[in-house]
């Protein structure tokens, strides 16, 4: 789930910690990256206010990055994923995930594919990431950089899209180091989007960042019961809505 683009401006807040998870930021990162993984019943359905693991929900966005005309299409499938990993109290978790695509093109030209794995906690309406495999064609070459796994090699679970959102909260939305360590804050609420999908009122911001790449940044604009509408410099032009619970 990576697009580290766009530029859009930052609030300057101090940080808040999420309210609804036992796990604590650190002084070092002041982002949270412990969670209360034991506490959750996990589903592979459902949505919370930003997010959809609805099967068929299907959004299409398209924009420019650096001149080159890029489309992104997100879809939320039928197939489920079983991840297994162990939490900080040593407790195995098996928890089925649902798996959501995304295929991205550049100039017309298929670039990525990448199959991602989230899971809904019913206590909170939060919703995590469990990993991801990836696919990226360049010059003839397929390589799977960035891709992880919930339960390998030390990774853990992170937050994608929390249920109820605070503004200044930070989190790390993966947890593998030197692989994959993508983190959120919450920048901005009370947006109102125009996009050719329509027009959104009561949106959110929420700024990307990695310490394994320093300086980039991407930020997204998520909207109530629609999800994800802008992303960088690309916009939501069409969005087909999935089956519910």
């Amino acid at each position: 789930m990576k697009r580290i683009i766009g530029t859009m401006g930052m609030l300057l807040i101090t940080a808040l910690l999420l309210a609804h998870t036992l796990g604590a930021a650190s002084p070092e990162t002041e982002y949270t990256r412990t969670f209360d993984l034991d506490g959750c019943t996990f589903s592979s359905f459902g949505r919370n206010a930003y997010w959809s693991l609805e099967p068929g929900t299907e959004s299409e966005f398209e924009g420019e990055d650096d001149g080159e005309e890029v489309a992104l299409l997100i879809t939320v499938l039928e197939d489920q994923k079983l991840v297994s990993f162990r939490t900080s109290t040593g407790a195995l978790r098996r928890v089925q995930t649902r798996v959501i695509e995304e295929r991205e093109w550049v100039d017309g030209e298929l670039v990525e594919v990448s199959r991602n794995f989230f899971a809904r906690c019913t206590q909170t309406n939060d919703i995590y990431y469990f990993g991801e495999a990836v696919d990226i064609f360049e010059d003839g070459e397929v390589s799977h950089a960035g891709a992880w796994l919930a339960g390998q090699n030390g990774a853990m679970p992170g937050i994608i899209m929390p249920g109820t959102f605070l503004l200044g909260s930070r989190y790390f939305q993966e947890v593998a180091a030197g692989v994959a360590l993508d983190r959120a804050e919450h920048t901005a609420e009370g947006l109102a989007v125009d996009t050719e999908a329509g027009n959104f009122k009561g949106c959110v911001e929420v700024t990307e960042t990695t310490p394994l790449d320093p300086g980039s940044e991407s930020v997204k604009v998520y909207c109530p019961g629609v999800g994800l509408v802008m992303d960088g410099d690309l916009e939501l032009v069409d969005i087909v809505e999935g089956d519910g619970d």
